[in-house]
Formats: C-alpha cells, sequence, structure tokens
C-alpha cells in the first residue's frame, strides 16, 4: 500500500533550497513515480501564496491526480488547540500546530517537514501524540523528507 504523506510548505520551498533539495526534490520524484501519495492540505495551498512564484510552481507543475487534497476542519481546529492548550508550541505557531492536527485527523502514514525546531523535534512529536492518544487518535509519524524518500515498503 502507497504511503501517504503530508507534506508542509517547508517541503515544497525545500524543492529549491540549496540545504534541502536533494531530499525534497526525491520526495517529490517518488510522488511523481507514483511511489508515495502527497497529501495537501487548503493550509498548506494559503501559505503557498505568499511564496515566491518558483515555490509555488513546485507544487502547480505536480499532476492534480497525484495529489490527495484535505482541509482545515472544525476537528483538527479542535485539536490544534488544545496542542496550544498543553503548551506544545505556543499559539505564535497554531499554524504548525494546524498542520500537524490535519494530518492526525487525516491518518496519514506520515508528516513531512524541514520544521526541526517545531515540527521535527523529538520531544514535540511525544507531546503531540501524548495528546492524539489521550483524544483517542493515533499516534503521527512525524519526519523529515531525508527520513522518507527512498524508504522501501516491507
Amino acid at each position: 500500500m502507497k504511503q501517504r504523506v503530508y507534506i508542509d510548505t517547508s517541503v515544497i520551498g525545500g524543492c529549491l533550497d540549496e540545504e534541502f533539495t536533494e531530499w525534497s526534490n526525491a520526495l517529490f520524484k517518488e510522488f511523481r513515480d507514483g511511489k508515495k501519495t502527497a497529501v495537501i492540505s487548503d493550509l498548506t495551498r494559503l501559505e503557498l501564496q505568499e511564496a515566491p512564484e518558483k515555490v509555488q510552481n513546485v507544487l502547480t507543475s505536480m499532476p492534480t491526480d497525484l495529489l490527495e487534497n484535505v482541509s482545515l476542519s472544525l476537528e483538527a481546529q479542535t485539536l490544534a488547540a488544545r496542542y496550544i492548550e498543553e503548551k506544545i508550541v505556543t499559539a505564535k505557531h497554531m499554524v504548525d500546530a494546524r498542520h500537524i492536527a490535519i494530518a492526525t485527523i487525516e491518518r496519514v502514514d506520515v508528516l513531512a517537514s524541514w520544521n526541526f525546531e517545531e515540527i521535527v523535534n523529538l520531544n514535540r512529536i511525544r507531546a503531540f501524540n501524548a495528546v492524539n492518544l489521550r483524544m483517542g487518535y493515533p499516534i503521527l509519524e512525524i519526519r523529515s523528507p531525508r527520513e522518507i524518500a527512498y524508504e522501501k515498503d516491507v
């Protein structure tokens, strides 16, 4: 079964960032080759509107049938608010909390991000997942594209 990978804006921008280009582009190649499914939220699309056109083009160049679109639901907003209440991230980072919540609600296989401070951070991952479990949701895998690209299904 193909992995469903929620990607935040950092992964898309990473395709054009010298530090992250190798791994972001490798992940996008796996999406294009049909090996993995890219899960894109309306929140990510909204954030991309503020990005330079060349970053926007990374996503718009993807065939739409290779993208799974998801939305920020009331359920995800409630879960994100709980992350803030639990002080996993501050209200200043509500967007990050919402990405985590959307990916959790949508039960993706993994969330990909280059945001090491607020998202791909072991202590925060554990805290997000503690809240998820207490609220009846599954554990969410959170990884950098480097850890996801070239993963073999077993």
